[in-house]
């Protein structure tokens, strides 16, 4: 377990005992506690609020591993758990704020922890609260910045997939699709349980200062924010994976329509070698010598060849097809006239 205590205003940071911590804690002063228990922590005869003097047992769950999000106010003091991104992964550390005191529990060291303590000498918040706000809002911070990464990802994949598609891109589309859902399901709890708590102090709270209603706005707003990032990035993700889709799609087409060009030449072809093949006297008679062979044989084959090239290359779909191919050379209709000829 490794506890560091802050000291306000001057934001200086000491290792020390959870003992100290609880004397520092029961000090009229204000104080930052971030106890980091590890990954694994040993288990203890008493809960972590016990032995940091809260003898209250509605925070018994402080520091306890896999507590759902949550946000509780208990004399003067506010509990929440938070979810909190952490590179790849998305933890929940514990939050406990008074007028004067500010507790923060993790298991296994946080970047935003760190960056928060850093930053603290130059922001100097006046109060425990003002602190927390202060953290929540570096919580938000980070989702939103993890957020626009993402979206970032996902417009560079589909610019991509207009140039090249790679079978590649729809892994990493399904993966941000899954990191998308992650967000969510991570985020969504903490936006219901922060709107309500929000909601109820200011309802049951009317004496609430000015600041303090203003930073319950504004955190309320930079969640709403946060929550139609997310909700962006999912629909962003899923119009991607569509397009994906369509392009397969439109190349599957155009295979298909080059078997089915292929196929209206050589039907003609294998109806004429087929009628001619069958063993009948009649057609064995009449075409007996070399004119009838070449006459009715090649003849027809060539004409009906022709005519099929016919369809195919100036009344169907082929020009579809050669305009998708940027390799194949325009081809002008006999209906079109050259440039600079005139009709009287």
């Amino acid at each position: 377990m490794i506890v560091s205590v802050v000291s306000m205003p001057e934001g200086v940071v000491a290792r020390t005992a959870l003992s100290q911590a609880r004397e520092h804690l029961a000090a009229p002063g204000f104080v930052i506690v971030d106890i980091d228990q590890g990954e694994e922590p040993p288990p203890a005869e008493q809960p972590l609020s016990r032995r940091l003097g809260l003898d209250d047992k509605a925070w018994e769950w402080l520091g306890r591993q896999h507590e759902p999000v949550r946000a509780e106010y208990h004399e003067g003091v506010v509990g929440c758990v938070v979810p909190v991104i952490d590179g790849n992964h998305i933890i929940h550390i514990h939050v406990l704020a008074s007028e004067c005191h500010l507790v923060t529990v993790h298991h296994g060291p946080v970047g935003l922890i760190g960056t928060f303590i850093e930053r603290l000498p130059q922001e100097m918040p006046a109060d425990a609260t003002t602190t927390a706000f202060l953290f929540l809002q570096g919580v938000l911070d980070a989702f939103r910045r993890a957020t626009a990464q993402l979206l970032l990802e996902v417009e560079d994949i589909e610019e991509a997939m207009f140039e090249q598609r790679e079978p590649q891109q729809v892994h990493r589309l399904a993966h941000l699709r899954r990191r998308a859902a992650q967000l969510h399901r991570a985020f969504l709890p903490y936006a219901a349980v922060a709107q309500e708590f929000l909601t109820r102090r200011r309802m049951a709270n009317r004496d609430l200062s000015e600041e303090r209603r203003a930073l319950n706005r504004m955190h309320e707003h930079t969640v709403q924010l946060v929550m139609l990032d997310i909700e962006s990035l999912q629909n962003e993700t899923r119009r991607a994976a569509d397009t994906y889709a369509s392009l397969v799609a439109d190349e599957q087409n155009l295979v298909i329509n080059k078997l089915a060009i292929a196929s209206v030449i050589f039907l003609p072809l294998t109806f004429l070698t087929g009628f001619f093949g069958m063993n009948f006297g009649y057609l064995s008679n009449l075409v007996s010598g070399e004119r009838s062979f070449l006459t009715l044989g090649v003849g027809m084959q060539v004409c009906a060849l022709a005519v099929s090239l016919y369809f195919v290359l100036y009344r169907t779909h082929w020009r579809q097809l050669r305009a998708a191919d940027p390799a194949m050379p325009p081809m002008a209709s006999p209906d079109e006239q050259p440039a600079g000829r005139s009709t009287s």
